[in-house]
């Protein structure tokens, strides 16, 4: 049972490790601008710095989802935090009074449909032509074992969400705006589509750099201007229509006079014609301005704009069945340290944060907590069903009886999570480490890597995902991530919630 875009509250805490600023050689400068935007948007850091220099304008942006940043502007966040908001596309926060009425003016930036980048050894397999593939071809392709693919959970990441739009919209035969009937018509198909999914991922950054790293999937669905930075596919946007996130840049209702003109002139600055074709050749997206050609190797035959959801009801079924029902299920251990550094606050801070994420585990989904001092502890494992309430609240029973004590057996712990997830399942596997502390006893940090090394090739495809806490020590995290093709997620500097919530879009 998924909560329908609740991260949001835990991502604006990690907000504040990811912020890019622009500083002024003259000095501080009226009218600074705060923007909130989606993750993608950190390619255009050069152009905004360069931009808001230009006219005088002190622009920061701090990064999240874009399905996260619509929770989080609906639950009045981004009041007076932040001036504008930059999403890959407002068609999510329009179903969302709540958020929609925060904001008093949108434009338009640059565009770029969502499309299917595809290994060329298996366009020729498949005998397709890019300019004419549909996505009924890459269903049929997908039910014949033909093709795999991976793509951003649509929970949080706008191109996951987009493609769940358009497989949904163009499977269905819809005309108009998705209807519960449509949804319904198309579950088989959708079904069918999402077993080829076998690389999930919360950004389009971290999807990228797992696929090239893995190199077990035949194609990528994203922005085309993601797809076009990686030189080995072959882009193809789909001839029966496509969604297109269009990057308005939007003014919020609590931002002041001036802070409101600081952002009309970055608006208008980012339209001029020299701009516009700078973003286009750095960035790969489509200008919005007719004067300027597309970047080359941007096709610029069109595409019909595939219909959205109609209403917020019908958007959030279509997660909660893609959730817990369209997706492969996923399976995680969560070695969780509950040391003696841990006891008192930290403990009931980690306990607070795991009972908060169960909320959001979803039906089919495997979860093993595997908590460890000196050794591991216990390892208490749950499947929860297709209605996982149940589930939930056994988990939290064990959450609940976590205790701390014992020394620090973070590689041995790590070796025997791996050991759990010996044989392959055709499930999202993931191991989320939690320390607050660096390895005092057990396996070394060499004896881990060498353990590592000697795993199966399916093995070593498991990612581990290091949550920096209390004392525990970066440079030793990031290694263990880099090792295993996971990614460092940091509650130093955010919340612990917010780091074990931002995980899930990579389970």
């Amino acid at each position: 049972m998924r909560r329908v875009l609740t991260g949001a509250l835990a991502a604006v805490a990690l907000l504040s490790g990811c912020t890019a600023t622009t500083e002024k050689k003259d000095g501080p400068t009226e009218g600074a601008v705060r923007i909130l935007a989606s993750s993608e948007l950190r390619d255009m850091e050069p152009i905004i710095e360069r931009v808001g220099t230009d006219i005088g304008v002190d622009v920061s942006l701090s990064y999240t989802g874009t399905l996260d940043a619509v929770d989080t502007l609906a639950k009045g966040k981004a009041d007076h935090r932040y001036q504008a908001v930059w999403l890959s596309s407002n068609d999510y926060l329009r179903l969302r009074p709540e958020a929609a009425r925060r904001v008093v003016s949108e434009t338009e930036v640059m565009a770029s449909p969502v499309a299917i980048g595809v290994k060329p050894a298996t366009l020729g397999e498949l005998g397709w032509q890019p300019d004419d593939v549909t996505w009924a071809q890459v269903a049929e392709a997908v039910r014949d074992d033909a093709l795999t693919y991976g793509m951003t959970d649509p929970t949080v990441s706008n191109s996951g969400f987009s493609t769940l739009i358009a497989v949904a919209s163009a499977l269905s035969g819809a005309q108009s705006a998705l209807t519960d009937e449509d949804v319904t018509k198309a579950t088989p198909r959708l079904k069918e589509f999402f077993r080829g999914q076998q690389l999930t991922s919360g950004s389009s950054g971290w999807l990228a750099s797992a696929y090239e790293r893995r190199g077990n999937v035949d194609a990528l669905i994203n922005y085309e201007s993601v797809l076009k930075g990686i030189p080995e596919l072959t882009v193809i946007r789909p001839r029966d229509g496509v969604v297109t996130a269009d990057y308005p840049l939007s003014t919020l209702t609590t931002a002041d006079a001036a802070q409101r003109d600081a952002v009309r002139r970055l608006t208008e600055a980012l339209r001029t014609p020299e701009n516009q074709r700078e973003i286009t050749e750095r960035t790969h997206r489509r200008p919005v301005v007719p004067a300027v050609t597309p970047a080359a190797g941007l096709g610029t035959d069109r595409r019909r704009e595939l219909p959205f959801p109609g209403s917020r009801s019908i958007a959030d079924g279509l997660l909660d069945a893609y959730d817990n029902e369209l997706r492969r299920p996923s399976r995680t251990v969560y070695v969780l340290d509950t040391s003696g550094s841990m006891e008192g606050d930290r403990l009931k801070r980690l306990k607070k944060a795991l009972t908060d994420v169960s909320a959001d585990f979803r039906g089919r989904e495997e979860v093993t907590l595997m908590p460890f001092g000196s050794a591991v502890k216990d390892v208490r494992g749950l499947t929860m069903g297709a209605d996982p309430r149940g589930g939930i609240e056994d988990i939290r029973a064990d959450i609940r009886a976590l205790t701390a004590e014992g020394d620090t057996a973070i590689y041995s712990s790590l070796e025997e999570a791996y050991e759990q997830l010996r044989g392959e399942r055709d499930m999202f596997t993931s191991i989320v480490l939690m320390t607050d502390g660096e390895n005092t006893t057990g396996s070394t940090a060499a004896e881990f890597e060498a353990f590592y090394r000697a795993l199966s090739p399916a093995q070593r495809q498991i990612p581990v995902f290091p949550i920096l806490f209390g004392d525990s020590d970066r440079s030793e995290l990031e290694h263990l991530a880099d090792l295993t093709g996971g990614r460092l997620f940091d509650a130093q500097k955010g919340s612990l919630d917010g780091a074990f919530e931002e995980i899930r879009g990579y389970q």
